[in-house]
């Protein structure tokens, strides 16, 4: 397109047409400037990565620990690893013990106890204890700069709107050129024009028939829906994200911060061993054997404080306290009340149960609540206490369960998506059976497989050898199961390729370093609240509020902003069809002679250059106003169906084109007075009109018909009344109308570009003023024949599945682009008038309903 109009604001300048050369030009500038906003405010999440590969590092140099920059630690260096610090590299563990938080790497909700021997890993936090480490693995070797890897290796490009913009570009202009290069050959041959005047007319019609602001209005359509997605708590980093929302048909999830709150919680099944004690009082009793009144040490001390009852705990009095050690795995406390000291501890139910003084009568009963709770995946944290004088004999008081809860909105939002046509897959770096159970929580198929049977990343190490049959190979075991539990970041990465590959359009929501390289590689990346760096940086969409609730609604956002830019194109290329074949054919079927005018700068019919001008600066300004249409979302996943678009749009342009030229016949049929007695203008009481007025006449039949069709158009399949458009929408079209109707009806008696031109209600008589009013109904017949034309093509396509009409978006095939990838883009400014969200989405929800 830019190379077009290239050529023909060059052709407009030699020419000397100034004023058509400057809009021309100025319309080019303006989508440059909009193309280098979005790329300046293009997100990196590369860059972001290694920005936060640069860590501070305490390490052992020139005989002397010094805090240097991680960046520069090498294989062999001598590092502290403490509480609180981030793990430079990966790193060995000498002596001792440390307890490292990894949830931003593996999934895993609980701090890790690593020993001598052991790897932690760059990435992670030491949360607890103090030990040396030796650096073995730094930049791209560990286990964080593979997932900056394969974040690396994702290409970029410029969405997948840009490829259709291209194609329907690509088709029109290609279709424009054709049409008008003939009519330039016919114009010299058959009417004997100047070559100049028959290059003015050919390049004005092409410039006309090109949709100069399609990207403009595309890309304002989609600022517009990233202003309502802001609303909803949602952050938009690529503009074209919205528009691959629509089409999700596959949500791939991470489960911990997710899913799940990532927060471990107490769940109501407390298992007692005594009738005296309950949930409550074992509560009060793993309290005691904590600080309680200090800030918890560890994620399980926070869980336990944070359900007792403290005050309660406030009675007893704390003479001693054993914190938790790895080696032995529990905690315990001394305490006194009312002059009785007893002990209390909590911690590891095997080791607890070795304790107590009865343990072989309950051992096959807690063996059997274990083995039950490991099953479902739930954790327990066992709880007893001294009975006698000496503090010696121990007695389970009971098995405290606890689970990382899914989300309050997670259930819900799972059958939502269900609902609009997405299916669901768990993807986690969890324990299986935690997320089975988690699966079984949420409705979702408990089917969790582990990474055995995936395919396996290249040994070569580089994401771009990945084999594209992934999808074939692959696709269903993958579809058959609910998600996979214990996976890597490159078995995260590998699931969404294979289903990107078997061509479902993936969405993927993730919150740590882990999620980061499937994030960028799904369609639609999506970081949650609280995500870290890496995964913000890698995703297409983050959330700033709690929940995944807004995943749902972002859908329905983005089907609607899909439905304005479909309704957009759908219109445009119908118009461009319409405009073209009719100067096109006026030019070879409707010589004006054969009406006995012998005018040589009226041959053929054409309009001065000011009024094609005005045609489509009128109807591309009053699009601008389509991002703020009021749409029906639909229940389905939207994709990009050219064959239909152009299919819908021919069937629109038909009938406009028909009508146009009807109108030109009669019209033409209308000025010479021989013919006058047996016109259909006679006959239907229209009064004769002049050579003139039928120029005015046709431009303002052309003009009301284009905007009578972006009303047709806008409502997709149900007739244009089904739903109103919105106020700006409207009051641009009227303006827009009313500014070519009194262009119409008052031009001046003038002659330009050698074009005799007379305003359309210039005359005596009442029957000639009132000229404007019946080209009004004119068009208003025809739009509702062309209205109720398209609703049968709709029909049609959707009763016979033509071209896949029905059934694209919910099947799968191969994908054309297997490795590509979108490049990154910020928002611009907008507003929503309606929220889709509140008015819609129960009108579609009930219409799912009583359709199933």
């Amino acid at each position: 397109m830019p190379i077009a109009i290239w050529i023909a604001c060059i052709i407009e300048f030699a020419l000397e047409n100034w004023p058509d050369g400057g809009i021309l030009l100025g319309i080019q500038f303006a989508n440059a400037t909009i193309g280098w906003y979005e790329t300046m405010k293009a997100g990196n999440a590369v860059a972001a990565l290694k920005q936060s590969l640069k860590p501070n590092a305490t390490a052992f140099r020139d005989g002397k620990w010094q805090n240097i920059d991680a960046s520069i630690v090498v294989p062999g260096d001598l590092v502290k690893l403490a509480a609180g610090s981030a793990v430079p590299a990966d790193c060995s563990v000498n002596e001792g013990s440390i307890e490292v938080d990894e949830a931003a790497l593996t999934g895993e909700s609980l701090p890790v106890t690593m020993v001598e021997g052991h790897i932690a890993k760059m990435g992670s936090t030491v949360v607890r204890g103090e030990v040396d480490g030796t650096v073995q693995f730094t930049g791209m070797y560990t286990f964080f700069g593979k997932t900056a890897l394969l974040l690396n290796s994702v290409e970029a490009d410029l969405g997948n709107i840009h490829y259709v913009l291209v194609k329907v570009m690509f088709v029109l202009t290609l279709l424009s050129l054709i049409l008008c290069i003939t009519c330039f050959g016919y114009l010299m041959g058959k009417y004997k024009l100047a070559f100049r005047d028959a290059l003015e007319f050919t390049v004005v019609l092409l410039v006309v028939s090109i949709p100069i602001a399609i990207e403009i209005v595309v890309t304002t359509t989609l600022a517009l829906g990233s202003k309502e997605l802001s609303i909803q708590k949602v952050i938009v980093t690529r503009l074209s994200s919205i528009e691959m929302m629509s089409a999700v048909n596959m949500l791939c999830s991470d489960k911990t911060g997710t899913l799940t709150l990532n927060k471990m919680e107490i769940q109501e099944t407390c298992h007692t061993f005594s009738p005296e004690h309950d949930i409550k009082s074992v509560l009060v009793l793993a309290a005691l054997a904590a600080k309680w009144r200090e800030p918890p040490r560890d994620a399980l001390d926070t869980m336990v404080l944070g359900s007792a009852n403290l005050d309660e705990c406030d009675n007893y009095e704390q003479l001693q306290f054993l914190p938790f050690d790895p080696k032995v795995k529990r905690t315990e406390a001394t305490l006194r009340r009312d002059g009785k000291t007893f002990k209390v501890t909590k911690g590891a139910p095997n080791i607890v149960l070795d304790m107590c003084h009865n343990a072989e009568d309950l051992r096959a009963r807690v063996e059997k609540i274990i083995e039950d709770l490991a099953r479902r995946g739930v954790r327990c944290l066992t709880v007893a206490r001294t009975i006698d004088d000496n503090c010696e004999k121990w007695e389970m008081s009971g098995i405290l369960t606890f689970l990382d809860p899914p989300r309050p909105d997670t259930k819900e939002t799972i059958r939502k998506a269900k609902v609009y046509g997405v299916d669901v897959k768990m993807i986690t770096g969890d324990n299986q059976l935690i997320a089975q159970e988690m699966a079984r929580m949420l409705n979702m198929d408990p089917n969790i497989l582990t990474p055995e049977g995936l395919p396996q990343f290249p040994e070569s190490g580089d994401p771009k050898d990945i084999p594209d049959t992934l999808g074939r190979d692959y696709g269903d075991m993958m579809l058959a199961c609910g998600g996979f539990a214990h996976v890597y970041p490159e078995h995260k990465y590998l699931i969404v390729e294979a289903l990107r590959q078997r061509g479902f359009t993936c969405a993927m929501t993730g919150d740590g370093v882990n999620d980061a390289p499937a994030l960028k590689r799904s369609d639609v990346g999506i970081a949650v609240h609280g995500a870290t760096d890496a995964a913000r940086a890698s995703a297409d969409m983050v959330l700033t509020d709690p929940g995944l609730s807004v995943v749902v609604d972002a859908m329905l956002i983005a089907r609607g902003v899909f439905q304005r830019m479909l309704s957009f194109l759908i219109y445009r290329v119908s118009a461009t069809l319409q405009l073209v074949f009719f100067f096109f054919l006026g030019v070879f079927i409707l010589p004006t002679e054969r009406f006995g005018i012998h005018d040589k700068s009226f041959q053929f019919f054409h309009i001065p250059v000011l009024m094609f001008m005005l045609i489509t600066l009128l109807n591309d300004g009053t699009l601008m106003a389509i991002g703020y249409d009021y749409v029906r979302p639909s229940e389905r996943p939207q994709r990009w169906n050219l064959r239909v678009l152009f299919v819908v749009s021919s069937v629109l342009a038909f009938v406009a084109l028909v009508s146009s030229l009807l109108l030109l016949w009669m019209a033409l049929d209308a000025v010479n007075e021989v013919n006058w007695e047996q016109s259909w203008f006679k006959g239907l009481g229209i009064p004769q009109i002049d050579q003139g007025q039928v120029v005015t006449m046709l431009y303002l039949k052309v003009s009301i018909s284009d905007f009578l069709t972006l009303f047709a158009a806008r409502t997709g399949a149900d007739w244009f009344w089904a739903y109103r458009p919105s106020p700006v929408l409207f009051w641009g079209a009227v303006g827009s109308l009313t500014i070519s109707t009194c262009v119409a009806a008052f031009w001046p008696d003038q002659t330009m570009d050698d074009i005799i031109t007379i305003g359309l209600s210039h005359g005596d008589s009442t029957a000639v003023k009132l000229l404007p009013l019946w080209v009004w109904l004119y068009c208003i017949f025809w739009w509702f024949l062309q209205d109720a034309a398209k609703v049968a093509t709709y029909k049609f396509l959707d009763h016979y599945d033509i071209f896949s009409y029905r059934t694209e978006a919910l099947t799968s095939g191969p994908d054309p682009h297997p490795q590509r990838r979108r490049s990154r883009g910020m928002s611009i400014g907008g507003n929503i008038d309606e929220p889709l969200i509140k008015s819609q989405t129960r009108l579609r929800s009930n219409s799912w309903k009583s359709n199933h």
